[in-house]
Formats: C-alpha cells, sequence, structure tokens
C-alpha cells in the first residue's frame, strides 16, 4: 500500500506523520513530501490510526488497492477560546517536530514556514536558529557552518540527499549564502548519521530538500524593497513559486526562482602584532572601506510521474549564483620602525584601490561570481510484496570566478607616521601630512581567478522485511554509493608596467574617503585612492602605454588539479525490540582514490614541474542506535556512530614553493590521512501534542588523525630530502628555512551538551497570552587537542580544536493570531580558537556575537500578507583577535538592515 498524508485544509503534504494498522505490528512514517508505502501487507481492508503533533487523531478503515490512497487530516483548535492553535507559526513548527519525532537518528528540522518566520534572506542565516549551530559570516552574512562546535570542514552539506561541491579553492565548505532560504522546504540537521548515509560528517550533515511538487495548483509570489544604512543604499527583492498537477494527478511540476540584490559594504580596520623579548608591538594597520553589491539568484524545478502505485520517478533541478561586485579602498601602515632618541615613528605607507574592468558585467567593480548546481533524477519501485528499490543519479558542479579583478597601489616608504596602541582594542596609525606627490606607483595589475568542483553520483537502496523477533517489526536495507569528483584551480595574474603618466599619485583622478559614522571612530578616516572608474577604464591591452608580464608568484603555488572517487556500500538492520524500543545496527565501508597534481615553485616564481600524487584508503565505520519510547510523546534516544572528514583539497595538493629572501618554505601534505571520529550521543525529548519540543542531551566525540598547520623554524635541507627526495632542495647545506605544512595531530576529544525548548503557550490563561510561542537552546562544547607542536618540537598543551565555540544560544519570542504574527530573535555565540599560529602569541581567535533581529507581519486576506523585517538589529561587527581578547586584528561593521515586503500565496 502506497499513498500521501497531507493537511484537510490547504493540502500540503504533512511529513513525519506516523501511521500504524491497528491488530499488527506493522507502522510506517510518511516521508519528506508525505508519502509512505507498508510493504507485505496482504489485500484486505485495515484500520489505519495516524498521529501528528498539532492535528487531531486519525483512525479510519482503507482497503489496499493498486492505486494510491490520500489521508486527510485536521488541525487540532482550542474550542474553548474558539481560535486555530495551529496558526502559521505552529504549523511551521509541527512538520519540522513531527519529522524530528519520527526519525531514527538525532537530528533538528526546520520546515519552510519557520524559516519564513524568521527575518534570515539565505540558508545560513536560518541554520543558525538550530540547537547547536553557529556560522562564521562573511560580509555580514552567514556562511560558513559550525556544528557542535566542530569547524566547516568536519560537517557536510546535501542537497536533497547529494552532497553540495564547494565554490572556493582550498576547502570543502560549502557556502551557506549562495541559496536564499525561501528555495528550501525544510533543513534536515543530522547530528547522529546511520549506516545508509555519506559518512564524511563528523559534526552533522545539513540536508536542503527543496520544494516538492505540490499536490493542488500553487502560486505564490513576493516582492519586498529594504535599506541598508552603511551604504544609505536600497534592497529588492523577488521570489515567484508556480506548482500543479496533471494528467489525473500522475504528473506534477513546480517552477521556482527568485532574486535579491543589497548595495551595501562595511568598514574595517585589521592590526598584526608583534613580540619581541617580552615587548608587544605593532607590526601592521590597516583601513578598508568596502563598497559590495550583492545580487543572489536562484531557480529550481522539481517535475514527478507515477506510473502506478508502485512506481514513479521524479526530477530535481537547481542552480543558485551570487555576483558580489566590490571596491575596496585599502590604506596600509607597515614595516612600523621607532626611533628612540626622537620619539617618531615611520613606516611604509600603501594606498591601493581594488576594482575591476569597466563593462556590462563587472562594472568598475572586482567581480566574484560564485555558482552551485544541482541535477538529479531518481526513481522508486515496489519490487515484490517484500522488497522495494529507491535509486538516483546526480550531477552537481560549482564554480567560483572572478574575471578582470584590477588593483592599483602607491607607496610612501620611511613616511613619518603616529602610532598610538595605548588601546589595543582601537590601534591607531596616522601619516604625518599627505603629500600625495610623493607616493611612487607600487603595483599595477589584473588577474582572472577560475575553480570549478564537479560530482557525479549515483546510489541504490533496497529494502525487505526481516525480523527476528515475533511480533515486531524488523527490516533490512542494503545498497552502494558512487562519488566520482574532480577539482581544478587555475588562477593567472599580470603585472602592467606604465610608459609614462603614472609617476604622481596627485596628478591621476582621485577620491577621497572620510570615516563619518563609523563605529572604529571617524579618526580612521580612509583618504586618498585613484578613482575606481578611472581604473576600470585604463586599457592594458594598449602596448604603447603599458608592458604586461605574469606574475607566477601570485598563483603559481596555488593552481593544482585533483581527483577523487569514492565508493560505498552498506548494511543498515533495524529491529523492534519491545513495542517502545527500536534498534539500528549496521555498518558502511567508503573507499578512497585520490589522483592530485601540484607544482615544484622555486623562489615563487620559477617553475620546477609538476608533482604528481596518488593515494587510496578505506574506511569501516560501524554504528548502533537505540531509540526507546517511554510513551507516544517521550523518547530517548541514544547512539555510537563512526565518521570521518576528508582533508581539504589544497591541504592534500603536493605543492611545493619557496621563498628564498624570507627563508621561507610551504608545502602541501598527499599522505594526510582523513579524520576519523567515534561519537557518544545520548538526547531524551519530550513533545508537546499541542506543538513543542523540550530536550535535553549529551555527546562526546575522539577524533584521530584531526588535521592541523605545523610549523618549524628550523627546517633544513636533511629534512628537505628526506620529506620530498624527487623534488628540487632550494635549502643549501646549513641554510634554515621557516617550513609550514598541513599535518595529522594524534587526538582529539570533543565533548558537550545541549537543551531546547519550543513550545506554544496555549496553557497560559486568556486569548492573548495564549497567542505567545517560545523558542530557546543552549549548547556548550569543550575539546581537548594532542599531538600539536610548536616550531621547536615541544608539545603545545591546552590547546582545543580550531573554530569549537564553546557556548551558542539561541532564543525567540513570537505571539501570533489569525492576523498578525510577530517575533524577536537572538543569536549568541562566545568566542573560540578560530586558528593555530606558531605560537600562543599568534594564534587567532573569532570573538564573540550577538545578533538580534525582529519581524512582523499581517494578513488582510487569506492569499495577501504584508510583513516586514530587521536584521542585525545589535550592529554586530565581524572581531578576530591575536592571542589575547584586547589584542584586535579585525573589527569590521555592517550596520542593520531593514525590508519590507507584500507575499502573495494562492
Amino acid at each position: 500500500m502506497k499513498g500521501k498524508i497531507m493537511d484537510s485544509n490547504d493540502h500540503f503534504s504533512l511529513p513525519g506523520a506516523t501511521l500504524k494498522i491497528q491488530g499488527t505490528n506493522k507502522f510506517t512514517v510518511s516521508d519528506a513530501n508525505g508519502n509512505f508505502e507498508f510493504l507485505n501487507l496482504p489485500a484486505g481492508t485495515y484500520t489505519i490510526d495516524v498521529d501528528y503533533l498539532g492535528y487531531k487523531h486519525y483512525s479510519n478503515q482503507i482497503k489496499t488497492t493498486e492505486d494510491a490512497v490520500e489521508i486527510f487530516l485536521d488541525p487540532s483548535a482550542n474550542v474553548l477560546d474558539e481560535i486555530q492553535v495551529i496558526g502559521d507559526i505552529a504549523k511551521g513548527q509541527a512538520k519540522a517536530l513531527n519529522q524530528q519525532k519520527n526519525n531514527s537518528n538525532i537530528s533538528n528540522i526546520i520546515s519552510s514556514d519557520q524559516v519564513g518566520r524568521f527575518p534570515d534572506q539565505n540558508i545560513g542565516d536560518a541554520l543558525k536558529r538550530v540547537p547547536g549551530i553557529t556560522m562564521q559570516n562573511d560580509q555580514g552574512e552567514a556562511r560558513n557552518i559550525i556544528v557542535r562546535g566542530l569547524s566547516p570542514e568536519l560537517n557536510s552539506v546535501t542537497l536533497n540527499g547529494d552532497r553540495i561541491p564547494s565554490a572556493e579553492g582550498d576547502n570543502r565548505n560549502v557556502q551557506m549564502d549562495l541559496i536564499p532560504s525561501d528555495m528550501i522546504s525544510s533543513i534536515e540537521v543530522n547530528k547522529t548519521l546511520t549506516p545508509d548515509m555519506d559518512a564524511d560528517a563528523i559534526g552533522g550533515s545539513v540536508n536542503l530538500i527543496t520544494r516538492a511538487v505540490p499536490n493542488k495548483q500553487r502560486i505564490s509570489a513576493t516582492v519586498s524593497g529594504g535599506y541598508s544604512p552603511v551604504r544609505e543604499k536600497a534592497i529588492y527583492n523577488g521570489a515567484f513559486i508556480y506548482g500543479n498537477r496533471f494528467m489525473d494527478n500522475k504528473m506534477g511540476l513546480v517552477l521556482s526562482g527568485t532574486m535579491q540584490t543589497n548595495d551595501f559594504g562595511s568598514n574595517n580596520i585589521e592590526a598584526e602584532w608583534s613580540e619581541k623579548d617580552g615587548e608587544v608591538s605593532l607590526k601592521e594597520l590597516q583601513i578598508r572601506k568596502y563598497d559590495v553589491t550583492r545580487v543572489r539568484r536562484s531557480v529550481s524545478a522539481a517535475w514527478d510521474y507515477d506510473f502506478n502505485a508502485r512506481n514513479r520517478i521524479a526530477l530535481n533541478a537547481m542552480y543558485n549564483w551570487r555576483d558580489d561586485r566590490e571596491n575596496r579602498f585599502a590604506t596600509t601602515f607597515k614595516k612600523l620602525e621607532y626611533n628612540k632618541e626622537t620619539d617618531t615613528y615611520s613606516g611604509e605607507l600603501i594606498r591601493e584601490t581594488k576594482g575591476g574592468i569597466d563593462n556590462n558585467r563587472n562594472k568598475g567593480r572586482r567581480l566574484e561570481r560564485q555558482s552551485v548546481m544541482n541535477f538529479s533524477l531518481h526513481g522508486e519501485h515496489i519490487l515484490s510484496p517484500i522488497l522495494d528499490m529507491d535509486w538516483a543519479a546526480s550531477y552537481s558542479k560549482a564554480t567560483e570566478w572572478r574575471p578582470n579583478e584590477r588593483y592599483i597601489s602607491y607607496k610612501q616608504e620611511s613616511a613619518p607616521l603616529t602610532v598610538d596602541i595605548s588601546d589595543p582594542y582601537l590601534p591607531f596609525v596616522s601619516a604625518s601630512g599627505n603629500d600625495l606627490s610623493k607616493f611612487e606607483l607600487d603595483e599595477l595589475t589584473e588577474n582572472e581567478n577560475n575553480t570549478h568542483e564537479d560530482e557525479i553520483g549515483a546510489k541504490v537502496n533496497f529494502r525487505l522485511p526481516l525480523t527476528v523477533i515475533d511480533g515486531q517489526k524488523g527490516r533490512i536495507r542494503f545498497g552502494g554509493r558512487m562519488r566520482l569528483k574532480s577539482k581544478e584551480r587555475d588562477n593567472i595574474l599580470f603585472e602592467y608596467k606604465p610608459t609614462s603618466g603614472f609617476d604622481d599619485m596627485s596628478a591621476l583622478p582621485l577620491v577621497n574617503w572620510d570615516a563619518k559614522g563609523w563605529d572604529q571612530g571617524e579618526k580612521f578616516a580612509p583618504g586618498s585612492f585613484v578613482d575606481k572608474n578611472y581604473l576600470g577604464g585604463l586599457n592594458f591591452k594598449d602596448n604603447a602605454k603599458f608592458e604586461e608580464e605574469k606574475a607566477p608568484k601570485e598563483y603559481l603555488a596555488e593552481n593544482y588539479r585533483a581527483k577523487e572517487q569514492i565508493f560505498a556500500g552498506y548494511v543498515r538492520w533495524d529491529q523492534n525490540i519491545t513495542d517502545q524500543t527500536a534498534l539500528i545496527l549496521g555498518a558502511r565501508i567508503e573507499h578512497t582514490k585520490i589522483d592530485y597534481t601540484g607544482n615544484s615553485v622555486k623562489d615563487e616564481e620559477e617553475f620546477e614541474g609538476e608533482i604528481n600524487n596518488k593515494n587510496s584508503y578505506t574506511n569501516i565505520l560501524p554504528g548502533i542506535t537505540l531509540k526507546h519510547n517511554f510513551d507516544d510523546n517521550f523518547i530517548l534516544r541514544a547512539a555510537v556512530t563512526t565518521s570521518l572528514a576528508r582533508p581539504n583539497y589544497y591541504a592534500l595538493a603536493p605543492f611545493v614553493n619557496s621563498v628564498l629572501d624570507d627563508k621561507a618554505l610551504k608545502a602541501g601534505n598527499p599522505n594526510l590521512k582523513a579524520t576519523y571520529a567515534t561519537n557518544y550521543d545520548l538526547m531524551v525529548e519530550r513533545y508537546f501534542r499541542n506543538v513543542g519540543i523540550i530536550s535535553g542531551g549529551l555527546f562526546y566525540k575522539n577524533l584521530k588523525n584531526f588535521i592541523y598547520t605545523y610549523n618549524d623554524i628550523n627546517f633544513t635541507a636533511d629534512r628537505f630530502e628526506e620529506l620530498f627526495p624527487n623534488t628540487p632542495n632550494p635549502i643549501k647545506p646549513g641554510e634554515t628555512f621557516e617550513f609550514a605544512q598541513p599535518r595529522n595531530g594524534e587526538k582529539v576529544n570533543v565533548y558537550g551538551f545541549e537543551f531546547a525548548f519550543q513550545r506554544q503557550l496555549d496553557f497560559l490563561p486568556g486569548k492573548f497570552l495564549q497567542g505567545f510561542a517560545v523558542y530557546a537552546n543552549y549548547t556548550f562544547t569543550k575539546s581537548k587537542a594532542e599531538g600539536i607542536t610548536n616550531e621547536d618540537g615541544v608539545a603545545r598543551e591546552g590547546l582545543g580544536l580550531p573554530r569549537t565555540a564553546p557556548h551558542m544560544l539561541n532564543g525567540s519570542l513570537a505571539w501570533e493570531n489569525n492576523k498578525f504574527s510577530a517575533r524577536v530573535s537572538a543569536n549568541y555565540t562566545a568566542a573560540y580558537l578560530d586558528e593555530i599560529g606558531k605560537n600562543e602569541f599568534t594564534d587567532a581567535y573569532y570573538d564573540k556575537q550577538f545578533f538580534l533581529d525582529a519581524n512582523a507581519s499581517y494578513k488582510f486576506t487569506k492569499s495577501l500578507r504584508i510583513f516586514a523585517e530587521a536584521n542585525n538589529l545589535t550592529n554586530q561587527p565581524l572581531r578576530y583577535y591575536q592571542g589575547q581578547t584586547q589584542r584586535m586584528m579585525q573589527l569590521e561593521y555592517y550596520k542593520p538592515r531593514y525590508t519590507l515586503g507584500l507575499k502573495f500565496d494562492l
């Protein structure tokens, strides 16, 4: 028997519904699209019970047929107060909590209705509401995901179960700000894995589920505009959805698209500190003004066809691309020197303009176009009364393209400076005077950066009943998975020498920027720069005006090619021990083959040949998961699982790059091992019938072969020969170089706990108070790393795993009735170690963050709604510090963002 569960009012699918056949041990749970099936069910008439949080209990007789059955559930209602308890906010929570409740593993679910009730424009901002998740930001938007305090490279992101490739050149991180939040139907965060899931997710696996074909015609459109105070510019957003079923409901189609445009920027200062003989001094200070136009676009389509109740195929496609057009104006003070006799400072002063060619594509700005696309075809088939099969084939691609990116900088050496580090939170450097005629041309360049990653995937799964305990349900699943991946970074940069006319900066078209409105203070005025329009209009192909020369030191060591082949198989056995207790036993085996090619580069720019390395390894990953229902709404979950994280791409690239003048050497490490984790989880959940949950859990992870950057300041020629036997040695006998390379540490222990509470406050007296809802969660994480050494080979004690946030807190208070809804949301993350340096002094930390957002909507009719949103009301900056909290490394402000719009949903 196959069928679908739907809401009786709007015919929306209801995922995570529990269906039981009276008088038997047979039960099932509806999937993300509301579909369900019963295997090994003889023909006849059966009484089916359905339970769903926020909906009335359903019980009815249904006769097995060849056609799919439809079951409609009625929302619960508070008869006493004559209001619908299952309102817009609660309905979204109900869908999410029912899926979470009935999942076999420990997970968190966010439905599209919930995402729409938070003022989040991209998936990253929506994810930071989930217990145990925080995000690293870029230009004021959430980009890289941290799950349970574990860094982005230790987590995975999938789209409808297919791994999303990375658009960046050196890592596996998925850029979460690429995908608009309103293009996703639900977000599933799996914090423990089962054997049928890809194993490369130590922190967790985030699965983005796109919109499914609706059960009847749906037309939806959203338009909104806003204001970005940081540059006093406008925001424009628009989205649409159309879906329907045809051919007697056998075929369905849904199309959706969205476009978001934000003209904004940021105000930024950055510092680098040094220490000598216990005395701390400022090594460098930068003042940066960013102007950014961000255009985010997405289109998707889903199609399905039901041949009959036993056979179904579906096609999903999504294409997301984001254009960042950026100008950066940077004033840099470096090589700071103090003269004790005169009590004065001097140093190098650089004024740099970053832009792009002036054409219809770049528009005089640096264009960074990141895109990710996914196409997948999958099928579901009942092969016999006791065997079903599903399969999928997919293609995914991510790219980052930066064409005609230009820089022009002017430098003044031995410039008289004023340096004030009395307040290390806001160190300050200024130049004495501003005689631009003293500045000489330092750099005039244009580059094109290209990165692309492709993945071809295929998988097949089988399921059939298999029980060893009489009267209890059991089934076995088995299947296989293939992933063929390739990645390449191909950058190039040209330097240009003008034949005349660039000697005097003051003679060029200039712009001057003050710091009015800067949160750091008006004294941080960036000053004068070459105008971006002048830079964009230069014709570098005019040989009479410019001499072109490649600059291999800027790209040669960075370019690489990578191929990976991953083959996996698994066995998963689900067995109910009693009516209340279920067990999952199984194992997954993954075999990885890699083929990487990098460059051997002498003194940054002398190409000495390619280095190729091939490797392979196999991981066996067993797991056991227990789920015990004390009653229908009180659940205990426990799991012991294993997982892995493959090294970042560039860390595996077999490159060697030396800088003879600095006596510095960097290298990749193709022999890195994948980080392997054993995970222990315990979670207790109490669900409320009228939509809510209170939960608490503990977790512990033991990571072996974690990856960090090894530094050695006494690296010798003998050590080079030992590590790179077939590579030209740049180190002469008797010399020592400073060496950096990714290495495997011994182990890391990560442990913590999380708590979540979510409830519609329907138990309070009075209609007004019953409209309130509370959403809150807290996660604590602690880690301890072993096997990290400093430049002298001495183990560093007391370090945790980088990017492990110790405290994460979310909270929101919402209120709604039949017409109006409003929510205030807060998100807090404590400071954490971001990158391990050469020693304690150079360790980099990501500072604490506190965001406050608000949104409200009013429903004029059933189909028309007006909404307002406000983001970052706390004007939370992005801040890094070096070694100690007060020693600022970066301080960047974005200011709040405001949006007002209309949503039409038919």
